[in-house]
């Protein structure tokens, strides 16, 4: 879909450039609240954002593209849920117990090794645990760059900074999680 029909469409408020927007950017800006503030908060985070962009759609002048705008407006709304915590003295808690969910799983025959798929697992929660015990600045730039694949300038614009504070924070952030990583036990065959 071109984005200029994309966002005229929006402007006009038809329907279907409404689906399709949410269907595009709510799993993006559910993953951003996750990172950014690791609550159970992204449904509310999700729906302020796209309020704030059914809001301001009209104002939107094309000077970005339409996903660094919305970005913009998610990281804007991060933040503001981050200050309502600082002012309620409130502590970010995920509630969601995970060892003690029981699930039956029927295994199919395996078409591929095992051990190959186990270890893949292993490796993407080792990644997940890692990344959570970074900042949500550190998470949100590895998310940005290397989960959505935005550009430094995107970034840059996203976050209003410059280019070159976004690559060197994004290399230290990286640097950091790398040092989470190594810190872990590894699997080997």
């Amino acid at each position: 879909m071109n984005e200029k029909k994309l966002v005229e469409a929006l402007k006009r408020k038809e329907d279907w450039a409404y689906e399709i927007l949410y269907r595009e950017f709510a799993p993006k800006i559910g993953s951003i609240a996750k990172s950014f503030l690791n609550t159970d908060d992204v449904d509310d985070v999700v729906q302020d954002v796209f309020l704030r962009i059914f809001k301001g759609i009209k104002k939107f002048r094309g000077d970005s593209k339409l996903s660094t705008w919305i970005y913009r407006i998610a990281v804007n709304v991060c933040k503001d849920y981050l200050q309502k915590y600082k002012k309620r003295n409130e502590f970010l808690t995920d509630f969601q117990e995970k060892d003690n969910e029981e699930e039956i799983y029927i295994q199919p025959e395996a078409k591929e090794d095992v051990f190959d798929e186990v270890l893949r697992s292993i490796t993407a929660e080792r990644v997940q645990k890692a990344l959570e015990k970074l900042s949500p600045e550190d998470r949100l730039l590895i998310k940005l760059r290397d989960i959505d694949g935005l550009s430094y300038e995107e970034i840059a614009s996203v976050l209003q900074k410059p280019v070159g504070t976004v690559k060197s924070r994004l290399h230290y952030a990286r640097k950091r999680l790398g040092n989470l990583l190594k810190e872990g036990e590894t699997v080997e065959r």
